[in-house]
């Protein structure tokens, strides 16, 4: 853990920073248990929280399980990511109504409500950043994702498991936190109680805490928080070639592998829409039946349709081998290109949330090992 300084507090002082983001008018979004996975919702206590259970990840496949503990973050990730509330999946841009010879245009009012995410991973963080380069970095930046990055608080939670997909400590992007953040937990549980080493990350963060019930940590507590973080990043479920995944990809374009992994996949745009990083979308023009009301839509799209790559004549990636192939080769190579940076961050969604569990990790080092031969 970064040499900063560290205090400790209970449970109740988490439900006091609970208390004190409702208190400033945020709305307050975490981790609660609902459909049989751990999502992301409102909540207004630590009750809502998902006490005690933990999830079992591997390709494919996911179910939640009971903890022998009363963790409140001892889990990995669910399916949903943040950007769900930062590029929501449908959004209103302009709605029109026609009233006899007149038509009314007006702009969409979204939320302007500030909020506060508790229990972001490292990972997360680094797919937040990667959203803001995208979003916001270039000549054109998108209005309703600067509305609710900027007044966003992030409260950071270090990781205390990894899940059987996770490939962060690869990627360069957890399981600890390294910026980014307001506030960043790390969970203690012991003999000793339930708690959690904090520290702020900005100054937002800095002027909460003044108002938690909190005391200096000692030199063993942020050697016990340091120590769970080395323990995760030890039990990570797979890892990424340590290679140049931007060059290797780039260079096997024609590679065989791409073909072999087309008669798996079922295109059918999971991988994208649990990523943490996509960002594709496409707009859409819908009307009442009477026509007299009219609206244009923003939703969220995939490559892995046939629609997104049509231009008069057919679609450009026709074969799922050609979708496939520009899903990852734009995640792990012309990424860089666009935004100096992957556009993968290793929290797995991908893989678990696969139907057929198709193996991004698998697929890099099928390619890398091909050519050691």
């Amino acid at each position: 853990m970064r040499s900063t300084e560290h205090y400790v507090m209970t449970i109740e002082g988490l439900q006091a920073l609970i208390d004190a983001l409702q208190r400033r008018g945020r709305r307050v979004i975490g981790p609660t248990l609902r459909d049989k996975v751990i999502a992301y919702d409102d909540i207004a206590a630590v009750d809502d929280l998902p006490a005690g259970f933990t999830d079992d990840q591997d390709a494919g496949r996911y179910h939640l399980t009971r903890r022998d503990d009363g963790a409140l973050f001892g889990y990995a990730v669910g399916p949903h990511s943040w950007k769900s509330f930062l590029h929501p999946p449908k959004l209103r841009l302009w709605r029109a109504e026609r009233n006899g010879d007149q038509v009314k245009v007006e702009p969409a009012e979204n939320a302007a409500q500030e909020l506060a995410f508790i229990g972001v991973r490292a990972c997360e963080l680094h797919a937040i950043a990667i959203q803001d380069r995208v979003m916001l970095g270039g000549e054109y930046v998108d209005p309703d994702y600067r509305a609710r990055r900027e007044g966003a608080f992030l409260v950071a939670v270090n990781c205390g498991k990894a899940g059987g997909s996770c490939f962060c400590t690869s990627m360069g992007t957890g399981p600890e936190v390294d910026g980014g953040f307001d506030l960043a937990l790390t969970e203690l549980i012991s003999e000793d109680g339930h708690s959690f080493v904090i520290e702020a990350g900005s100054q937002a963060g800095r002027e909460i805490l003044e108002e938690l019930p909190n005391r200096p940590a000692s030199a063993a507590e942020v050697a016990a928080a340091r120590a769970v973080v080395q323990r995760t990043a030890a039990n990570m479920g797979r890892e990424m070639p340590t290679v140049d995944l931007h060059q290797l990809l780039s260079r096997n374009l024609q590679h065989p592998r791409w073909n072999e992994v087309a008669e798996r996949c079922l295109s059918c745009a999971n991988c994208t829409m649990a990523c943490p990083t996509c960002f594709c979308t496409s707009v859409d023009e819908v009307s009442d039946l009477k026509g007299v009301e009219s609206a244009r839509e923003r939703r969220w799209d995939s490559c892995f349709t046939m629609d997104f790559s049509y231009i008069h004549g057919g679609s450009v990636r026709s074969s799922v081998a050609a979708r496939y192939r520009q899903w990852m080769t734009h995640k792990l190579s012309t990424w860089f290109d666009q935004f100096g940076s992957s556009g993968c961050v290793g929290c797995g969604r991908c893989i678990t949330w696969c139907p057929v569990g198709i193996d991004i990790t698998e697929e890099a080092h099928a390619i890398h090992d091909s050519e050691q031969i």
